[in-house]
């Protein structure tokens, strides 16, 4: 069976802030196949970003102490040069994130931040490669967008042009962390079901950093839940939606708004608040919040289970499905 396109081999990211040792990510394995759509779900401070960004060593984790293996097909990025990590951003791995208007430079015209990702074309080849790119994304009006400034596009326009910026290098990887966030629930569908278009059209993998486990349903193949720094559960996504084993996945699933559900209904949420990097507990970080949790839960980390489905979950309660 051949590699997988990207493997994170027991991830930890540890930062050093006056005079005292984080780690916001720790022990974290994952994998991504040629082609396939992966997520990272969890609420904010989990250590999703920190993750994803680690894949090439992007800021802040440049100046963090990295631990494990991060495998990009077949090549440890963790070990490479900053120049050897350019060209892996280049033409291996793109990166989308969720505010577009703080990725994108105000002074620069689109077509000009696009340019920039296509330095191996001749000059005037450009402006024509940056209206394709744009076209591909679904703007009406692709040339008048490669002209205007980003304060002039809305923040959905915004984000296609962001694709069209990650198009450019003809990535195997597309990461992309909260992509939809800022926008507008139509224009987060359009988002999502483009994303899913390109990279039908490319083969692209996709690594997906999402909050809202909701959002994997249907397009996604595979799941990694992660809380405190650690993945807590993960597996196929129609294993995980239809058969949840950590309290934490199931408190998330809970937390998606439901259609058929009455017009007052409350929406559910998971009592508490992720602790912070400094503050783990001792034992499961998620003890402190869960309605299962005993005094061996506050007391010792749960090992990760791995059953034959690989189907995995970190969770003394943890029971197989024998369904």
């Amino acid at each position: 069976m051949p590699h997988p396109l990207l493997q994170v081999d027991h991830l930890s990211v540890t930062f050093r802030r006056d005079g005292m040792l984080t780690t916001p990510v720790r022990d974290v394995s994952l994998t991504v196949q040629a082609g396939e759509r992966v997520a990272v779900v969890g609420e904010s401070g989990c250590g999703k970003s920190l993750t994803a960004l680690s894949l090439t060593r992007l800021s802040p984790t440049d100046r963090a102490r990295l631990q494990g293996r991060v495998l990009f097909d077949g090549t440890d990025t963790l070990a490479l040069s900053p120049d050897a990590l350019t060209r892996v951003r280049g033409r291996g791995i793109a990166y989308v994130f969720q505010d577009p208007s703080a990725s994108l430079n105000p002074v620069m015209r689109v077509q000009d931040q696009i340019a920039e990702c296509l330095p191996d074309l001749p000059r005037a080849e450009r402006r024509d490669t940056c209206v394709e790119l744009l076209t591909r994304t679904g703007l009406p009006d692709p040339a008048r967008a490669a002209r205007a400034f980003p304060c002039e596009l809305s923040g959905g326009q915004q984000q296609r042009v962001m694709l069209a910026m990650a198009l450019a290098a003809r990535p195997k990887l597309l990461v992309a962390d909260e992509p939809t966030t800022a926008l507008d629930v139509t224009t987060q569908q359009q988002v999502l079901d483009l994303i899913d278009t390109l990279a039908d059209a490319d083969g692209m993998a996709v690594l997906l950093i999402t909050h809202n486990l909701g959002l994997v349903a249907g397009r996604m193949t595979r799941v990694y839940v992660m809380y405190a720094g650690q993945v807590v559960e993960s597996g196929a996504v129609t294993d995980v939606l239809s058969n949840p084993r950590h309290p934490y996945t199931r408190g998330l699933l809970a937390a998606v708004p439901m259609l058929d559900a009455p017009r007052n209904a409350p929406l559910q949420d998971i009592p508490g608040t992720v602790p912070s990097p400094d503050a783990w507990p001792a034992g499961c970080a998620f003890a402190p919040r869960c309605a299962q949790a005993d005094a061996r839960c506050h007391a010792e980390q749960p090992p990760e289970t791995d059953d034959a489905d690989s189907h995995r979950s970190r969770c003394w309660h943890t029971q197989p499905c024998h369904s």
